[in-house]
């Protein structure tokens, strides 16, 4: 799970409404009694404020073992969570992205340590932001290195978030470049922060390899997932666009105010964007999603559908940055995110697409495990040791919420019990 700070943890976890009608029940579980504790979990999650609804899942390389839906979509309108209800998954995405990435790899249409601007020429004219002078003047300089695939899809290349990045959100106003969220081609004009390679922070890297993904497919990056990702596996209910039936069963998303209540918000990624976004654009479900972890466990293919070779998979779950370590998610826009870390204290590395934990989890998660999450308190992983992988979907802000995370952490240890 994210760990967090002691102050964050008194500031969001005070009293929140108690609301639990819609309670879901499990589909399958290994035993009987692991799925009632894992569904007695989740229930209280709700009963007791916590969260206002959640989808639970979990599979081994044969099939799903715990399926859950629990509380409400919405807060304001009452209709009960099911497990094919519709979440953004924000940064969920990026693992998708990723294996769009090295599908072209594969064929031999982009290389992991070719520069990035043979496919994208503006980035060859990346600047490194050191900082403003005393009259606030961004102070640039030219990046030392090219960029790379590689360095894009393990978050080396220098590209921040401006929830993480002071700098970052300082340079978009003056600048005046439109949200992230907004999907416009100008979000992305951002500066790096270091030089490519120098170190990992978290940022909108996997935006531009969607971008390489599609520059080399002649395909928009919806029409190729779907393609050659989405379609193999099934997974007929993930698109960047919302189809009639997804809206009927989408989750509405809801904020964490400062006594700890929720509410629901208006939020909706655009429909005709700019760009599809790579590293966060995508709704799907908790069914969906699964599909897309079990390929891993079954090392590229899922129900005789191959997406990626079983070498590239081992490639993607090894450590792709060397001596560096991911690091602690610093808030700088608290509204959006806490300060987030998985595992606190442990060395974490990335793969290709992944966050790698290098030792056993408290959870009972294996060391060498793959995992990541979407900023509204989406999470996944995949553990090729025990072969198990795990999905929960909320729809909450903060990022790293106590009480998101302590439902989380609750459903992943009771699995690891039974499974």
């Amino acid at each position: 799970m994210i760990g967090i700070t002691r102050r964050q943890a008194i500031g969001t976890m005070g009293a929140a409404a108690a609301f639990a009608t819609g309670l879901g029940r499990p589909v399958l579980a290994e035993t009987a009694a692991g799925a009632a504790g894992i569904d007695q979990a989740l229930t209280e999650a709700v009963k007791s404020g916590r969260v206002p609804g959640v989808v639970a899942l979990a599979a081994n390389d044969k099939g799903t073992i715990y399926s859950g839906a629990f509380g409400v979509r919405s807060l304001a309108q009452s209709q009960a969570m099911t497990v094919d209800s519709v979440f953004w998954i924000a940064s969920m995405t990026k693992a998708v992205t990723t294996a769009a990435a090295m599908q072209m790899v594969e064929q031999g249409k982009l290389k992991l340590d070719q520069p990035a601007s043979e496919i994208l020429p503006d980035l060859a004219s990346a600047q490194v932001l050191e900082g403003f002078d005393a009259a606030g003047t961004p102070q640039l300089r030219p990046a030392k290195r090219p960029i790379t695939l590689r360095q894009l899809l393990t978050h080396t290349a220098g590209y921040t978030y401006d929830i993480w990045n002071e700098n970052t959100g300082r340079y978009e106003k003056q600048a005046n470049l439109p949200a992230l969220i907004t999907c416009k081609d100008d979000a992305l004009k951002t500066p790096l922060a270091f030089d490519p390679g120098d170190r990992w922070e978290y940022g909108i890297n996997i935006d531009f390899a969607g971008k390489m993904v599609e520059k080399v497919s002649g395909e928009r990056l919806e029409s190729y997932f779907h393609e050659h990702i989405f379609g193999p596996l099934g997974m007929a209910d993930t698109s960047f666009k919302l189809s009639q039936s997804q809206r009927e069963r989408l989750v509405a998303m809801h904020a964490r105010g400062a006594d700890g209540s929720l509410k629901p918000i208006e939020f909706e990624m655009p429909q005709e964007p700019e760009f599809f976004m790579g590293g966060g654009g995508l709704y799907s479900t908790g069914s969906d999603y699964l599909k897309f972890v079990r390929m891993f466990l079954n090392h590229g293919s899922l129900d005789g559908k191959t997406v990626l070779r079983p070498e590239t998979v081992a490639m993607m779950g090894q450590n792709q940055i060397g001596d560096v370590n991911v690091v602690v998610l610093k808030s700088v826009l608290p509204d959006s995110s806490l300060d987030a870390e998985f595992f606190p204290g442990m060395v974490k590395k990335w793969g290709l697409g992944f966050m790698i934990n290098t030792e056993t989890a408290p959870t009972g998660r294996s060391a060498g495990s793959l995992a990541w999450a979407g900023l509204a308190n989406t999470y996944f992983w995949i553990d090729p040791t025990k072969n198990i992988a795990g999905v929960i979907l909320m729809q909450l802000l903060p990022f790293a919420d106590p009480q998101a995370l302590q439902t989380f952490a609750e459903f992943e240890s009771r699995l690891y019990k039974v499974a």
